[in-house]
């Protein structure tokens, strides 16, 4: 079991989980977080976005969606073990019910198409479609609801027309790069549902 200590809180995860990396921690750093809001995490693993929220701001309504049996229990004893209140449904993310609509969703989803032919181990292929986790997204949050999601820079174009399609407005950008003289590894994207047109694009997170 590896464990990191991330501020107050202590992540715990094992080799049959994703990893925690750079593109999780920039996400943790770049969501749009308040008091009191209720954070929903679309694919949550072992609950690392969780805890990044939990470290940033007091007093959030914590709730998790993962299809794996075995990840989800790992971020239930993660919240648990920190002190945290939180549910985690075991659940295919597009068959979801929750009892209350969301102030932000965040998600690190598979970066692949499925059949793309792209290298990234079982854990970066899609299991469902950009336009299906958009229209998931928009489904759980309460209206002006933010959703705030890492992926790769290549598929940018793709991700603007999926948000848009389901009704959620992209209003934040920002590109990652691990120097400055390097293409960005990911980019960055907070959408709102029913914002207006508009979109800040920032400067690039190294």
């Amino acid at each position: 079991m590896e464990k990191e200590q991330l501020g107050p809180y202590i992540y715990r995860w094992d080799g049959d989980c994703f990893p925690l990396g750079a593109d999780s921690l920039a996400l943790g750093g770049f969501c749009t977080l308040k008091g009191g809001w209720r954070v929903l995490d679309l694919g949550c693993g072992a609950g690392l976005l969780l805890l990044l929220c939990a470290r940033r701001q007091e007093g959030l309504t914590l709730s998790g969606v993962e299809w794996d049996p075995h990840a989800a229990a790992l971020a239930r004893e993660n919240l648990a073990e920190n002190g945290l209140k939180g549910q985690i449904l075991t659940c295919d993310l597009r068959a979801m019910s929750l009892d209350k609509p969301m102030d932000l969703v965040i998600s690190n989803p598979p970066w692949y198409p499925q059949g793309s032919g792209k290298e990234g181990g079982p854990g970066r292929m899609e299991d469902c479609t950009l336009p299906q986790l958009c229209t998931a997204a928009a489904g759980t949050l309460k209206p002006k609801g933010r959703f705030a999601l890492v992926h790769r820079p290549e598929r940018l174009t793709d991700l603007l027309c999926a948000l848009r399609g389901a009704g959620l407005e992209p209003k934040r950008l920002r590109l990652c790069r691990h120097s400055p003289d390097k293409s960005p590894y990911a980019v960055l994207i907070e959408a709102v549902k029913g914002g207006h047109p508009g979109l800040d694009i920032l400067p690039d997170l190294i």
